[in-house]
């Protein structure tokens, strides 16, 4: 059986890791948000791509749950003599990544090719696709002005207010590489439990994607990152409130129900479940909070299991 799974954030990467627990690696197909894409130090630097490559690869920083495990900071430390801002903390073996990626793109590599070659250096079994080669970023609109994603979440913390999200680069991005083809031939698609504004959001509004999922003859299922109302991490329910979104499950279905034929949601979120499917959208009750490694794999065994 062929899965494709749509990824974005930290929540993704820990349902991938629990899904190649139960199935063959090779099996499986990753597309990931590049919104979140941005430039440090003249070095490119795609945040959801790496962390789903060091998650697999089993070196991710297990307490930070982004960057490398056992990191030093030198280069940061070093660097802020010549005044730059070090607000997004790059460890010294992350930051040969970036060197890596952005030499490859220098020399004419896409993006999909750096994140290939990346992949393969880390020993990744799975094929991981960005969204789109193209330039494309997220600006979230806040009562403090309008700011790139990084400084959003990463520098401000997510403290500001939001007042819309746009794509930078949209109109003009065209699905990567074997994108469109994955979501045609593949027997699943799984979105993840990620925020489905600023992590899924982008990669839905690359064109020809949505028209993708709702055409493919795959069965496709979400894990709702909402539970009780609230997120595990990550500011999503926020973003959905102030969107005009409903911060439930019932929110995320209707995000999706253009394309979804299951939602998984929590067991504190069962009573929704006639809600949900009052959308459209099958409801199957799991226990979705991921805090070790069983847990992982029973998500995603749960998750297999609804679309089976």
């Amino acid at each position: 059986m062929d899965v494709t799974v749509l990824a974005g954030g930290v929540g993704a990467a820990r349902f991938l890791e629990g899904l190649v627990q139960v199935m063959p690696a090779e099996r499986l197909t990753v597309i990931s948000n590049v919104g979140d894409d941005e430039e440090f130090f003249g070095l490119h630097v795609s945040p959801d791509i790496d962390t789903v490559i060091y998650t697999l690869a089993g070196v991710i920083d297990p307490e930070r749950a982004w960057g490398l495990a056992g990191e030093s900071y030198a280069l940061l430390d070093a660097i802020r003599r010549f005044g730059y801002e070090t607000w997004f903390t790059l460890g010294d073996r992350d930051l040969a990544t970036h060197v890596f990626r952005t030499q490859l793109l220098r020399d004419g590599a896409t993006i999909s090719e750096a994140t290939r070659h990346i992949a393969e250096a880390f020993g990744i079994g799975c094929t991981l696709l960005p969204v789109t080669d193209d330039r494309l970023r997220t600006i979230v609109e806040t009562d403090a002005g309008v700011l790139a994603f990084q400084e959003y979440f990463v520098k401000r913390r997510t403290e500001d207010d939001v007042r819309g999200v746009r794509f930078a680069g949209v109109d003009a991005a065209a699905p990567a590489p074997g994108v469109l083809d994955a979501l045609a031939s593949t027997d699943v698609v799984i979105v993840a439990p990620s925020n489905p504004v600023v992590s899924i959001g982008p990669i839905l509004a690359v064109r020809g994607v949505r028209a993708a999922l709702r055409a493919t003859g795959a069965r496709v299922a979400a894990v709702s990152p909402i539970i009780a109302g609230k997120t595990v991490k990550g500011p999503a329910d926020r973003m959905m409130a102030a969107l005009g979104m409903v911060p439930s499950a019932v929110g995320v279905a209707e995000a999706y129900q253009d394309f979804l034929d299951v939602l998984v949601i929590d067991v504190e979120d069962a009573a929704l479940a006639p809600a949900i499917e009052a959308a459209g959208v099958r409801a199957v009750v799991a226990q979705t909070v991921m805090r070790g490694r069983p847990e992982k794999r029973a998500l995603a065994e749960a998750v297999l299991a609804a679309v089976q």
